[in-house]
């Protein structure tokens, strides 16, 4: 038995050929637009360490981005199925690329560091969420996708304060 399919198109168009295109390593800017239908175009470029323009999004952020991200809708949607009022959701997500000495390379790990506010009245424990985070990631699309290691270090629980 198979399971549903999901299609995705990216249009990612380089615009930085300057006057010389690729004549040389250093000519050319590694600007580029990522474009998905009836969304603002996303400026990409390279990281800066590989002479990418530090404004601009690399594709190594967005990784980290991603896998953040999903886990945290994965969250939010357990807790919400479980009964736990959620009121913020914050993730301060960090990765590790290595490069090797000819230039090819790979994340090593990702580590996601939620910090979430119950309701005040909530009667959850560190445990319990800590198991919503452990199921999050399980049912995370893109951390299942991945072959290297996606750590979740949660922060404890904190309550949110109503006036």
């Amino acid at each position: 038995m198979s399971g549903a399919t999901h299609d995705y198109a990216v249009e990612v168009t380089w615009t930085g050929a300057g006057e010389t295109g690729t004549s040389s390593y250093t000519a050319y800017s590694r600007d580029h637009d990522v474009v998905l239908p009836h969304k603002p175009a996303l400026p990409g470029t390279a990281d800066p360490a590989f002479r990418g323009d530090p404004g601009r999004y690399s594709p190594e952020e967005l990784f980290v981005a991603s896998l953040s991200q999903c886990h945290m809708l994965w969250f939010l949607h357990l807790a919400a199925s479980s009964g736990l009022v959620v009121r913020e959701y914050t993730d301060s997500a960090t990765g590790t690329m290595r490069v090797e000495s000819r230039g090819e390379g790979q994340f090593t790990d990702i580590t996601l560091h939620p910090r979430i506010v119950v309701d005040g009245g909530e009667l959850a424990t560190d445990e319990q969420i800590a198991a919503l985070h452990h199921k999050a990631h399980a049912m995370c699309f893109i951390a299942r996708s991945v072959n290297f290691p996606v750590l979740v270090e949660p922060a404890p629980l904190a309550a949110a304060h109503h006036a």
